[in-house]
């Protein structure tokens, strides 16, 4: 490739002095048209039948996408059953408009036309080519050829319309300069303005112009200039719709769009993921829900998203990417340890503020607003850190391990995701949490107890415990008074050989709902030599649990010294 570079014309901008558009704002949602259809549908290995079609039009009904254009019926009997199935068997609710696109040619035109019978509201979509290297490669043709042929095919389907129109058929127009990425601009204004007027378009009667980057080949700010050249020449603004199609081919479908919608433009042709010829079209959901992140409500609903997705991958036998904007399986997982620890203190910010606003480092929505769920937004692998394991404990099982204890269990999945070299699921950190703290239940054993407690005059609680314990073969009594069972339990294995920790912390709570319920107790313990261990218990019993954390700090000491 060295020199290979050489042989490619670089893009020439349109000199502009007071572009307007990058200081505007995207405050609203555009007109929403899928063209998965055809656009998306003619790019498939295997185009989809028709039943799967079918799904795929009710899916997006469900999402609230209003115009769809949902073929090119003067293509393929295929392309025509699907036109008619829709309009005879009542699919196409009545605030619906279908699309369908047809090239700028006499008999496909009339083809069309047929159609399109019975229908209740219609956009006749046409193109044909305007660049400037279609001109000279494909059609050798000069301007004014190439306006004949768009302005030839706007006459007959105005003709051909009226007597539809006339009969109460809603039938709007669309013509695409195909290429206009690539057509100079004057002259862009010149054929479009020409289809205006043949198509007698008026501001109550608009007729849409859509702007394809047909083959993306310049940078998003150069086309945003282009859309605000159009615009500011067109002589008939306002009698037209501004629409884009904007397709994928260096990768900056979205921005493109973005900056052109900044730049005037009013509509959006798109597909779902982005699917359609070569690197694809614009992906309407990344689209609509980079808006939904600044506050706009982009009039689409995608709260389920993991079944719109599911519906996608059955109908197209394409693959959704794991790390796809919104949709894919990835975007909302984090694997290193310091986005994981802001994760976890975002949502504990969250659930102790009501502050009205999503403020969580790391995710720029809440994935519950596209129906993801919390539990896989951490995942451990070597990669994770000490906040991690801890979110993952609390968001999948409930335990909510004390700040000073993250470290320490944080560890234990480390040496885990070491030894093993791969990802840890859910259940396996749970496995590890339970087999290093709950199950620490020997060599020392609470096998029977009592509470004794009264009140004395001052108000003040005293509690005597009294209970026996195993040690391997030994079995043996304790006793002890204390202000609170942990504090007698506490005073009660002074003098044993357990007596060598200073009591540091202690933190309870429920870990079920309702009558099942049990209180899980998290202890935190210093040895002789200033070691931190910590020890966790469970039990229906409120007072038992925190008993057996203690021993489950004191047994795991045991089980790092013998």
């Amino acid at each position: 490739m060295k020199q290979a570079f050489e042989k490619y014309i670089p893009f020439q901008p349109i000199p502009m002095a007071n572009r307007k558009w990058p200081d505007r704002q995207i405050k609203k949602a555009p007109v929403w048209c899928s063209v998965d259809l055809r656009d998306g549908n003619q790019a498939l290995v295997d185009p989809m039948n028709l039943q799967e079609k079918l799904e795929y039009f009710h899916t997006l009904l469900d999402i609230g996408v209003k115009e769809i254009e949902i073929g090119f019926p003067s293509a393929s009997e295929t392309e025509y059953e699907i036109c008619r199935e829709l309009i005879d068997g009542g699919h196409i609710p009545d605030d619906v408009t279908i699309q369908v696109l047809v090239q700028a040619r006499e008999h496909l035109i009339k083809k069309t036309f047929e159609a399109i019978q019975g229908a209740k509201n219609v956009i006749l979509h046409f193109y044909n080519s305007t660049s400037t290297l279609q001109r000279k490669v494909v059609f050798h043709s000069d301007m004014a050829g190439i306006t004949k042929i768009a302005t030839d095919a706007a006459d007959l389907i105005y003709e051909m319309s009226q007597p539809m129109i006339e009969a109460g058929m809603n039938l709007r127009f669309e013509y695409s300069p195909e290429s206009f990425m690539g057509t100079e601009m004057d002259y862009a204004v010149e054929i479009c303005q020409a289809v205006l007027e043949h198509l007698h378009a008026t501001p109550e009667r608009k007729v849409i112009l859509n702007l394809p980057s047909t083959v993306e080949n310049c940078m998003p700010n150069y086309f945003a200039d282009e859309i605000e050249y159009f615009i500011e020449k067109l002589p008939s603004r306002d009698c037209a719709i501004i629409s884009l199609h904007p397709h994928n081919d260096r990768g900056c479908g979205v921005a493109t769009a973005e900056m052109g919608l900044l730049a005037g433009a009013e509509r959006i042709e798109a597909t779902l993921f982005g699917n359609g010829e070569r690197t694809g079209n614009v992906d309407i959901v990344t689209l609509a829900m980079n808006m939904w992140t600044q506050g706009v409500d982009p009039e689409l609903d995608f709260s389920d998203i993991n079944r719109i997705r599911d519906m996608y991958e059955r109908t197209t036998k394409m693959k959704v990417g794991e790390r796809q904007p919104y949709a894919g399986e990835l975007v909302f997982t984090a694997f290193s340890g310091s986005h994981q620890d802001a994760i976890n203190k975002g949502t504990q910010w969250m659930a102790q503020h009501d502050s009205g606003y999503w403020e969580v480092p790391y995710l720029p929505i809440d994935p519950a607003d596209v129906g993801r769920q919390y539990e896989p937004i951490i995942r451990i692998n070597s990669q994770s850190g000490k906040g991690g394991a801890a979110f993952v404990m609390q968001h999948s099982f409930g335990f909510d391990l004390p700040k000073a204890m993250h470290p320490e269990f944080g560890h234990i999945v480390q040496v885990e995701t070491d030894r093993v070299g791969t990802e840890l699921k859910a259940e396996r950190i749970y496995e590890l949490f339970k087999t290093n703290y709950i199950d620490a239940v020997k060599p020392y054993e609470l096998v029977s107890h009592s509470f004794a407690e009264y009140t004395d005059a001052e108000g003040h609680s005293h509690v005597t415990f009294g209970g026996t314990m195993r040690h391997k073969e030994t079995v043996f009594q304790i006793q002890g008074a204390g202000n609170g069972p942990i504090d007698a339990f506490f005073n009660a294995i002074h003098g044993q050989k357990m007596d060598h920790f200073t009591f540091v912390d202690y933190k309870e709570h429920a870990i079920k709902s309702g009558s099942d319920s049990q209180a899980v107790a998290y202890i935190h313990l210093k040895d002789e030599n200033g070691q931190d261990w910590f020890g966790v218990g469970m039990s229906h019993n409120i007072n038992l649990a925190p008993l057996k954390g203690i021993l489950s700090a004191i047994n795991r000491w045991y089980r790092a010294n013998h």
